[in-house]
């Protein structure tokens, strides 16, 4: 019997006895011009969080979804079955948009690697052996040449949004402007069109993101929203998961700060919508006072760190004299 504190990472010996009297806010009990959105994934915990003192959710994750669909999606388009991923995927989406609507629900489509797509059912027939999926096949790219798999998830959203239309989406891993364009250009073909109620996304977390980032913008998004995970480990050219690397591994780097903080005010500048979705804010304090300074339009954390960060949002602000 072990405890074990997934917020701080700690393992303690025995069972903890937690307190459950802390004091949860609810929403809207400070506020703040940079809205606080939340980073979710399972479906189990979105009402609870949906009464938090949040704005909206900054990255719905679809892998999770997808696992528990538990099926590769050309093997169910082989079997002829698609119909059945697209009302499983649209279930799932359902639950998270019903329960923060009106609020902005940013979900980030399919980001599955190559190896965890081999690990769904019929995965190994139509997926490929590669030695760092990390920076194989995932991605835009997988968008603009697995199109009939995009256009199920495509489905899915759509079928949403005819009574959600807080649902958004927020394109991930986008190596070139030419791969961002054809997404864009696969999502109006099937009729999601940017407009006032539905917004176009891309993360940033390629290098190449950063150093051509009007290029980008100039495809015609509405936001992006900055993936530190990635940028770090792209930027560094480190294997997040390498237990050797994991002292040099991290955000507050001085190449990625230059990097994120480029982004913001190239954002801010443009008047596009920017965003952060990776675990810094979550971690480090520091750096969410520093994008509150550049001007980011919103910041997106982990459920545990909804109320640590609405109070540095709002000192910050105080300080700069925001309102």
């Amino acid at each position: 019997m072990i405890t074990v504190d997934g917020s701080n990472g700690r393992v303690y010996p025995g069972k903890i006895e937690v307190s459950t009297d802390v004091k949860i806010r609810a929403r809207g009990e400070v506020k703040t011009r940079t809205k606080l959105l939340a980073n979710l994934a399972q479906p189990e915990i979105v009402d609870r969080v949906a009464k938090r003192d949040v704005d909206g959710i900054g990255l719905l994750r679809a892998e999770f979804m997808v696992a528990e669909i538990g099926e590769h999606p050309s093997y169910m388009i082989e079997q002829g079955r698609p119909h059945e991923f697209v009302a499983k995927l649209a279930n799932g989406l359902t639950k998270f948009a019903q329960a923060f609507h009106p609020r902005q629900v940013v979900y980030r489509t399919n980001d599955f690697k190559t190896n965890e797509y081999r690990s769904l059912k019929g995965g190994e027939k139509f997926e490929e052996m590669e030695e760092n999926p990390m920076i194989g096949y995932r991605g835009a790219s997988r968008y603009i040449t697995d199109i009939e798999t995009f256009k199920m998830e495509l489905a899915a959203i759509k079928r949403v949004r005819e009574k959600y239309d807080n649902l958004w989406v927020m394109i991930p891993f986008v190596r070139t402007v030419s791969e961002l364009a054809g997404t864009v250009k696969l999502m109006v073909q099937e009729g999601l069109k940017r407009s006032d109620k539905f917004k176009i996304w891309m993360m940033v977390e390629v290098p190449s993101n950063v150093i051509l980032l009007e290029k980008f913008l100039a495809v015609g998004i509405d936001g992006v929203s900055i993936g530190s995970n990635d940028l770090t480990q792209l930027t560094l050219g480190i294997d997040r998961d390498s237990s050797k690397l994991a002292s040099t591994f991290d955000e507050r780097n001085e190449a990625v700060m230059i990097s994120i903080e480029k982004v913001v005010r190239t954002c801010k500048s443009l008047g596009v919508t920017c965003s952060i979705c990776g675990q810094a804010p979550s971690v480090y304090p520091e750096i969410t006072e520093k994008l509150v300074e550049w001007g980011i339009t919103s910041i997106s954390v982990s459920p545990d760190m909804i109320d640590v960060t609405r109070d540095i949002i709002a000192r910050v602000e105080a300080k700069l004299g925001v309102k």
